[in-house]
């Protein structure tokens, strides 16, 4: 490692650091049917955690965890997905241009360090040292904005599944109405009236 350059996750490390994050998230949801004996596991789905919803919040989020979007569509909300895909590969994108300005402004340290010219002649070595670190920063950025997007994508799964049992019915209105009323022969009030119907 070059004393001159400061340390950072090199691009061969990343697919196992977010298969490993991968696997956290899993082991977070708490399998139970790992736990039990082959023999007592059924398929009774009477005995679902969330009975009275129409959609199963765990199978949702297991679907999400596994395939990005894919709980989306199992609680029938597939217009989401677009949204979920533009982030993911808006974020790779920005990974991408990053990481090539780290590396160009990392070789180009190294050039310097090594007394060869470089690509900038107009940086000196702390210039060159600020982009470094200024790059690197912007990508390790977007890879924690990656992380958040993959887990937005399972919490959102996870929350919709849940509410698909919310009542949202025509009976239920809240309607707005001009309100006239008088109080005497000369003394009269106008508004806005709010009435909740069920």
């Amino acid at each position: 490692m070059d004393p001159g350059v400061p340390y950072s996750i090199s691009n061969s490390k990343v697919p196992y650091i977010l298969l490993g994050l991968l696997l956290f998230c899993f082991n977070l949801t708490g399998n139970k049917a790992m736990a039990q004996d082959a023999d007592t596991l059924t398929t009774d789905t009477s005995k679902s955690e969330y009975p009275l919803l129409p959609k199963n919040p765990k199978k949702a989020t297991i679907l999400s965890a596994v395939l990005p979007g894919a709980g989306q569509v199992y609680n029938g909300k597939a217009w989401k997905v677009p949204l979920i895909y533009g982030g993911l590969i808006t974020d790779i994108y920005f990974i991408n241009f990053n990481n090539r300005r780290y590396q160009i402004f990392r070789e180009a340290l190294a050039d310097f360090d090594d007394g060869n010219t470089t690509d900038f002649p107009s940086l000196n070595r702390d210039g060159l040292v600020r982009n470094v670190n200024y790059w690197r920063s912007n990508r390790d950025l977007c890879y924690l904005v990656l992380v958040g997007i993959y887990a937005l994508n399972i919490i959102d799964a996870n929350v919709d599944a849940h509410l698909s049992g919310f009542d949202v019915s025509d009976d239920i209105a809240l309607k707005f109405e001009p309100h006239y009323e008088r109080f005497s022969s000369n003394n009269t009030s106008v508004g806005l009236s709010v009435k909740l119907y069920f």
